[in-house]
C-alpha cells in the first residue's frame, strides 16, 4: 500500500497566502533526524480485543491487518491497556468459545494458547503488549503502537477519546459539562505526552455516537485538533439524519467557527478514518476491520515518527482511494490519485470563501474534477479548502449499503483567512 515518494513544491509563501498544514509537500526536506525518502504508511488507530468490548484475542485482531498489508495498528480498548495477568473465559455461549481457541492454535501454534482450569471453568489467557509486540513489530514492515480508548461521558453525552501512543492508563476525567468533559480529557492526554517525552495525538471518536456532540464541540478543542470523519462501527451515524448534521458537515461548520470566528484555539481540524472494530470474525458484522483507515506520509515507520507525521497533518484518511500525493502551494491544491484500470473518480474541494459579498463564509463544493492529478486553483478568497475523492467502486465491507470507496485529505487555509477579523478564542459556545 506504499504509494509514491514526497513531491517538492514551491518553498516561498506569498505574504497573503498562509499554509498551516503539513499535509502540503512544500517542505522540501525532512524534518532533522529523518533522512529516507517518505513514504505512506497504512494504518488503523481505533480497534477493540477481548481485552474490553471486542470479540477477539488480541493476537487475531492484529493478525487480520498484519495480512492485509497494513503498517502500523492501534489496540484501543477502553479504558485499559493490554498489561497485566488477565484470564478470559471459554465457553460455547460466550465471547470467546472453544472454536476461537482451536483458531488460535491453529494460526500459532498448538503450544501457543494458555488455557486452565479455573474453578470449573476453562479460561485461555489475554497476551500482554509487550508479547504482542514481539510477536508482530517488525522494522520497516509494522508496528504495533499502544493506545486506550479514554471513555468517559457527560449525563448521557458519551465522551471517547482515543489516546495514542501512550503506554499507560490515562484515567477518563469527569467535569460540569460536555465541552469541559472533552477538554479535561485532551488535558490529561497532553500532559502525559509532555511529562514523558513522548509524542502523543488524542482524537475524539464518533461525534454522532447517540446524539452525543455537536459541531460547536469539535471547534472548541484546545490543544488538539483531531476528530473521527469516519467511524465503521454502523451505529455511529456518520450520515445526515433528520436535521443533524453529518460528521463531515460537522468538520466543515468546525472549521469555520475555528479560523473565521476564533473558537477553541483556531487553527485547523484534522479527519481521520477508523474502523472501530469489535467484530473480528464476519465480513458484514457491526463492526468490522478494513472499513476506515489512515495513509500517513513519514520516512520512518517507528511509532514516534508516525505520530509525528500525523501530528503536522502529513496524513490523509481512506475508505479504500489510495492517493499518490497531496500538494499545496500559494497557487493551487493538486491531489494526484493512485488510479486503478476501469474504476473512475470525481474530486469534490471543498471549502468557505471570505468576501464576494457574503456576510459569514458558507462551506461548499468549490470546484469538481474529474482529471488525475486533480488540481484547485485558489482566488484569493478561500477560508480553506479540503478535498473529498469519491470512486466508481463499491465499497467490499460498507458501513452501509451502497458505499463507495473515498478519500479525505486535510484542509489548508487559503488568504481569506487574512482578510478577518477574528475574535479572541474563548473556548466557549452553546452545547448542543
Amino acid at each position: 500500500m506504499r504509494a509514491n515518494t514526497l513531491r517538492s513544491t514551491t518553498s516561498g509563501l506569498l505574504a497573503l497566502f498562509i499554509i498551516t498544514t503539513s499535509l502540503v509537500a512544500s517542505a522540501a526536506s525532512p524534518p532533522a533526524g529523518e533522512s529516507e525518502e517518505p513514504t505512506w504508511q497504512r494504518g488503523n488507530t481505533h480497534t477493540h480485543t477481548l481485552w474490553s468490548d471486542g470479540d477477539a484475542p488480541p493476537e487475531t485482531a492484529i493478525a487480520w491487518y498484519v495480512d492485509h498489508g497494513y503498517d502500523f495498528l492501534v489496540l484501543s480498548d477502553h479504558n485499559i491497556l493490554q498489561n497485566g495477568e488477565r484470564w478470559f473465559d471459554v465457553a460455547e455461549d460466550g465471547r470467546l468459545t472453544p472454536a476461537k481457541v482451536d483458531a488460535v492454535e491453529a494460526r500459532f501454534g498448538e503450544d501457543f494458547p494458555e488455557v486452565r482450569d479455573h474453578e470449573g471453568r476453562s479460561q485461555m489467557r489475554l497476551r500482554r503488549l509487550d508479547e504482542l509486540k514481539d510477536m508482530f513489530d517488525r522494522p520497516g514492515a509494522f508496528v504495533l503502537i499502544p493506545g486506550e480508548e479514554v471513555t468517559s461521558s457527560h449525563r448521557l453525552a458519551q465522551i471517547h477519546i482515543n489516546a495514542i501512543n501512550v503506554d499507560e492508563v490515562i484515567p477518563p476525567q469527569k467535569s460540569d459539562s460536555v465541552q469541559n468533559t472533552i477538554q479535561a480529557n485532551l488535558d490529561a492526554i497532553i500532559a502525559w505526552g509532555e511529562a514523558n517525552g513522548r509524542p502523543v495525538f488524542a482524537h475524539l471518536n464518533h461525534p454522532n455516537f447517540r446524539k452525543s456532540l455537536g459541531a460547536s464541540n469539535l471547534a472548541n478543542m484546545k490543544g488538539e485538533r483531531f476528530f473521527e470523519v469516519y467511524n465503521g462501527h454502523r451505529s455511529v451515524e456518520n450520515e445526515r439524519v433528520d436535521n443533524r448534521p453529518s460528521t463531515e458537515e460537522m468538520w466543515d461548520l468546525a472549521l469555520i467557527a475555528r479560523l473565521a470566528k476564533g473558537a477553541g484555539d483556531g487553527g485547523l481540524l484534522y479527519g481521520i478514518a477508523t474502523d472501530d472494530a469489535h467484530d473480528h470474525y464476519q465480513a458484514d458484522a457491526v463492526s468490522v476491520p478494513g472499513r476506515g483507515w489512515v495513509m500517513v506520509r513519514t520516512p520512518n515507520a517507528d511509532a514516534d515518527a508516525i505520530v509525528t507525521a500525523m501530528r503536522r497533518g502529513d496524513f490523509y484518511a481512506s475508505s479504500g482511494v489510495e492517493l499518490s500525493d497531496v500538494r499545496s502551494d500559494p497557487r493551487t491544491y493538486a491531489v494526484d490519485i493512485a488510479t486503478e484500470p476501469g474504476v473512475t473518480y470525481v474530486t469534490e474541494f471543498i471549502g468557505a470563501m471570505v468576501g464576494n459579498g457574503e456576510v459569514e463564509p458558507t462551506a461548499r463544493v468549490l470546484a469538481i474534477s474529474d482529471t488525475d492529478p486533480a488540481v484547485y486553483e485558489f482566488t484569493g478568497h478561500e477560508l480553506y479548502v479540503r478535498a473529498r475523492v469519491r470512486s466508481s467502486r463499491p465499497h467490499p465491507r460498507p458501513y452501509q449499503a451502497g458505499d463507495s470507496e473515498m478519500a479525505w485529505t486535510q484542509p489548508v487555509t487559503g488568504s481569506g483567512a487574512a482578510k478577518l477579523k477574528k475574535p479572541a478564542a474563548t473556548g466557549t459556545t452553546t452545547e448542543p
